[in-house]
């Protein structure tokens, strides 16, 4: 059977609220006490092994840490995503990028998880210095591209209801990622980089809270989309890996000035529901593992893949 992944950015409530420009943030508020173990149990009425890519400075308060002890405890993979979630950086210098890596690292282990090996950027950002850092740092892969044209309208309808975000001009990319690669590779340093996977094709968004989104039309009409992607991936040859947020689980009253994200309007049980349907679905044609067991089963293919040059 062939292989899939499955993924989860533990983004905790006060790094949605920075992004957002809400000051409520630097009050840290968390859910994480919340969505961890239902986002567990979710898991493990499927069966599932995955990645969680952790925010370092989460890992540093009491309840992330019990996260990831809790994640680790359930056999799930422990992976960076950065220390402060902020989805800006390719602002930041190399030294800055460093800083970020080896704190959240340090965060993960005194947690109690293995060093992380996989990193994913926070608004999907990745930039030649990052790559580089990783590469020194023994990564195997990095999970930071989302090949997409969505970019500007996700950061319109995100800047509509803002009230401030620093840095908001480059927030989620340009159009220029459709034509980034949908399937696995790797860059010239010899880093697996492993997408975000999009429809393909179309090259719009499969992951949980874009599923929300449609769900809020119409139940099927986001259950339509997701059997169509996957159709798109067995017919095109692309390993689906499909990406969570807590949010997937979690009612509006359990996030509380969140009301902007997609899919937030959905009753929590209705969110449970539908993640059940879409780890079946994708368990019904697809061996599904984490992001870094997706690496490993898939390096021997890429070993004949051409290599991208990193672009700044």
């Amino acid at each position: 059977m062939n292989v899939a992944s499955v993924s989860l950015d533990l983004d905790n409530l006060w790094a949605y609220l920075k992004t957002h420009g809400d000051p409520e943030w630097e009050r840290m508020p968390s859910f994480l006490a919340t969505a961890t173990p239902r986002l567990l149990e979710v898991f493990g009425e499927h069966g599932l092994t995955t990645t969680v890519f952790v925010v370092g400075a989460d890992a540093e308060r009491d309840d992330g840490a019990a996260a990831v002890a809790a994640i680790t405890a359930a056999g799930h993979e422990v992976a960076n995503h950065s220390f402060g979630h902020e989805p800006w950086l390719h602002r930041y210098s190399r030294t800055e990028l460093e800083a970020e890596v080896v704190r959240t690292e340090e965060a993960i282990t005194a947690a109690g998880a293995p060093r992380p090996v996989g990193f994913r950027g926070p608004g999907y950002s990745v930039t030649p210095d990052l790559l580089d850092v990783l590469s020194e740092r023994g990564y195997r892969y990095d999970a930071s591209t989302l090949p997409t044209w969505i970019g500007p309208l996700a950061r319109f309808y995100h800047n509509r209801s803002a009230k401030s975000t620093k840095d908001s001009s480059e927030l989620f990319g340009g159009f220029s990622k459709v034509f980034a690669p949908n399937r696995p590779y790797r860059w010239d340093s010899g880093l697996v980089e492993l997408p975000v996977t999009t429809m393909p094709l179309l090259r719009v968004p499969i992951h949980g809270s874009y599923l929300l989104q449609l769900h809020q039309l119409s139940p099927a009409l986001a259950r339509g989309h997701f059997r169509a992607a996957l159709r798109l991936c067995r017919v095109f040859g692309v390993p689906p890996s499909l990406l969570l947020h807590p949010t997937d689980v979690l009612s509006a009253g359990e996030a509380p000035g969140m009301e902007f994200f997609p899919g937030m309007a959905v009753p929590a049980r209705d969110k449970a529901a539908l993640l059940g349907w879409v780890l079946g679905a994708l368990r019904r044609h697809y061996e599904v593992v984490g992001t870094g067991a997706h690496v490993a089963r898939l390096d021997g293919d890429l070993r004949g893949t051409r290599r991208l040059e990193r672009s700044g």
